[in-house]
Order: C-alpha cells, then structure tokens, then sequence
C-alpha cells in the first residue's frame, strides 16, 4: 500500500474537517474521494463515447437497418 501527502489549501482543509467530523478517518475521507473521482471519469467516457455513438453516420444507418430488419418494434 502506497503513501501519499498532499498540500491542501484552507477551502480544502475546512471541507475535510466537515467529512471528518462524524468520526471518519482523513485517509478513509481521502480513498473515498478518490474512488468517487474515478467513477466520475468512468461515467464521463461513458457518456462521451453513447455521444459519439449516437451521432456516428455508420452506427446509425446499422441501427435502422437493423429497426427495418425487425419490423414495428411496438409488435413485441
């Protein structure tokens, strides 16, 4: 298990006091963060890669294919 320090500025000290003061720990505060931080970015790419398939010409007309393919889909 690593070791990390951080130099934090006082708006950054004043919220950690905040999440600490039901007793958590500052490391246990701080790996929560980060693990937010990383589902944050996980969704983001998410989001930018259902963006780009949305508007991708060839995905599109696969789908429509498909949607002709299969007929009126309220028939399900």
């Amino acid at each position: 298990m690593g070791v990390l320090t951080v130099e934090i500025d006082s708006k950054t000290e004043r919220i950690l006091s905040e999440l600490t003061a039901d007793g958590r720990s500052t490391a246990d505060v701080i790996r929560e963060a980060i693990h937010i931080a990383g589902r944050l970015r996980w969704m983001e790419q998410a989001r930018a890669d259902a963006e780009r398939l949305a508007n991708d010409p060839d995905d599109l007309a696969e789908i429509r294919a498909i949607q002709r393919e299969l007929g009126d889909a309220d028939a399900w």
